[in-house]
């Protein structure tokens, strides 16, 4: 261990010397009060450390002591249904020590429970060779979360006792002998966060994280194992959409991170989840939920921490053989970050003041997502999906962060605050928007959904670029002068956008679409304009067709429960036929 004094004092930023046997990234503990701090730079036997906690009233000659270890996660069961803060504190456990809401600096709480007990379950028994990643038992950690005892990285050997029993995070479950000699191994083991965990292999991201989002799966999805940005302006509703795809997406476990974020929203997200009902158990949402809260009246320093801290745990639940979706909400809080601490550093700036380095470091966060064939003998899959928010200023996506980021994912959801102010929710621009993994997909949605999944897909796409078109003409010749068949177009469309990508996240059956009913609706829609076609070349009026009465069941079917759906369609797809039957014979009798 290194010892040295402060020299001076910039905010967060520390500088100590003394500190020649430290190592870049090593933990520190800065004064008596012990707070934590990171060395983030060396020259020389000066060493300039990162604090995660308030450093007002520290001074020159305080002491300065590195723990010769990188900044580490505690990993094991116990992090399920935590709220910690962005170097994984436990803010439950801090409250009970201090009996203060607000952190207070020093207070140093163990990210486990030292003192709980799990019931731990041998998968393998003595006499069986094991090696890093292989899963040697498991705990019980929730009720829908079974929490898998891995060999930690770096360890092979034969298992010399294993024994089933009640085990503290820190007690010994199991002894392999080695070639370096007996090593033990405990429910708990501890990993760097700035260094990603290792895997065999990356796998082709050719599987949908379903979400249940009619305008995301349907028009911009999501790999399990992707990326996705959603940056968007104030008000346009970022929060609104990581909250849904917390809820809603096909992930066993979900890590939700407030980087920065306003005190109301992240007390919004503590106070929906442990009462939201997970659709798949039935059970409280944050019985498979980790919360990594550090919000703007948080340390500035300990945002760019909890980036690391939130993907760290996320990757441990990936080698589980789990799919894990992580929010980050949002990494514009971070990049500020970020930026603070390259000014103490007086490095030279990048672009509006943002560290040269800004797109490497939010392309090394993002590389670590993927669906991974997991270290382990039985060779399992485990996914990691990130989807990040950003939150340019006054919605200005030509700022580097957005631009940085949009370089590295392949999913942009673009939120437009004029749909926002239209009470159009989700707020994402179909035309500003993409996914650059639909070409990946389409086999698996035309197999798993429906044959001519991506064909209806194409055609409901090409209907909103023609209605944008349409949309400058009738603005300069009005309505009355556009022909009955791009009027039939422009109703589609409105269709489309006001039935089918608008969805109401707090009514109880519309705020979740099934892959199926998705597909039911887009047939419904594009069979109206398909008959009406048919009735306008008929000789029918456009008038009738507009206002067939079935229009109204069609813009009900989201509201249908999905047991119902199936009988619904056939119901509006028989109206449907009779009615524009009845508006060609109509103008005949005319």
């Amino acid at each position: 261990m290194s010892k040295g004094i402060i020299k001076k004092v910039a905010g967060p930023l520390i500088v100590a010397k003394g500190m020649r046997d430290a190592n870049m990234s090593d933990m520190v503990r800065v004064s008596e009060e012990q707070l934590t701090g990171e060395i983030i730079e060396m020259h020389g036997d000066e060493a300039y450390i990162q604090v995660y906690e308030e450093t007002s009233g520290l001074g020159p000659g305080a002491p300065v002591e590195s723990t010769g270890m990188p900044m580490a996660v505690e990993l094991g069961p116990g992090l399920i249904s935590s709220i910690y803060d962005g170097i994984q504190r436990p803010l439950n456990k801090i409250l009970e020590l201090t009996g203060s809401n607000l952190l207070q600096r020093g207070v140093t709480v163990s990210a486990l429970d030292r003192d709980r007990k799990w019931h731990f379950v041998p998968l393998l028994k003595a006499g069986d060779e094991v090696s890093a990643g292989d899963i040697i038992g498991e705990v019980q950690e929730t009720a829908v979360v079974s929490h898998k005892i891995m060999v930690p990285y770096g360890m092979k050997g034969r298992i010399a006792s294993i024994s089933e029993g009640d085990f503290t995070v820190t007690d010994d479950v199991a002894v392999l002998d080695t070639e370096k000699g007996s090593a033990s191994i405990q429910l708990m083991q501890r990993w760097p966060v700035r260094k990603g965990r290792p895997y065999q292999k990356k796998l082709t991201p050719d599987m949908p994280l379903v979400t249940g989002q009619r305008v995301i799966d349907t028009l911009f999805p999501i790999a399990k194992g992707g990326v996705a940005s959603v940056p968007g302006p104030f008000g346009s509703g970022k929060t609104v959409v990581q909250h849904q795809l917390a809820k809603w997406a096909d992930a066993d476990i979900v890590v939700y991170i407030g980087c920065g974020e306003r005190g109301n929203e992240m007390t919004d997200v503590l106070n929906e989840f442990p009462e939201l009902k997970d659709p798949k158990t039935g059970r409280s949402l944050m019985e498979r939920t980790v919360l990594i809260a550090n919000t703007s009246d948080m340390p500035v320093a300990a945002r760019e921490a909890s980036i690391y801290t939130g993907i760290t745990i996320a990757e441990y639940f990936r080698d589980m053989g789990y799919s894990v979706a992580l929010m980050a909400d949002s990494t514009s809080r971070w990049a500020e970050a970020l930026r603070e601490m390259s000014g103490r550093l007086e490095e030279m700036p990048g672009e509006e003041g943002y560290p040269a380095y800004l797109s490497s470091r939010l392309a090394q966060f993002y590389e670590r997502a993927g669906r991974v064939v997991t270290l382990g003998a039985d060779g399992r899959i485990g996914a990691l999906s990130v989807i990040g928010a950003v939150s340019p200023a006054g919605g200005d996506i030509s700022e580097p962060v957005t631009q940085a980021t949009l370089r590295i994912v392949k999913v942009f959801w673009s939120l437009d605050s004029s749909l926002a102010y239209k009470r159009h929710f989700p707020a994402i621009n179909w035309l500003n928007s993409y996914s650059l993994y639909l070409d990946n997909m389409e086999k698996y949605f035309n197999e798993k959904v429906a044959p001519d999944w991506s064909k209806l897909r194409a055609r409901i796409m090409r209907l909103l670029q023609e209605e944008a078109e349409l949309d400058e003409i009738v603005k300069l010749v009005g309505m009355d002068a556009v022909s009955a068949a791009d009027r039939l177009k422009l109703e589609t469309a409105r269709s489309i956008r006001e039935d089918y990508l608008h969805q109401n996240a707090f009514n109880e059956v519309d705020t979740y679409t099934s892959l199926q009913k998705q597909h039911l609706l887009m047939q419904l829609i594009l069979d109206y304009y398909d008959q009406a076609s048919d009735a306008l070349s008929k000789g029918a009026g456009i008038n009738d067709l507009v206002g067939l009465p079935c229009r109204e069941a069609i813009g009900r079917f989201k509201y249908v429960p999905e047991d119902e759906t199936e009988a619904e369609y056939e119901s509006i797809e028989t109206n449907l036929r009779k009615e524009c039957k009845e508006a060609v014979d109509r103008k005949e009798d005319f």
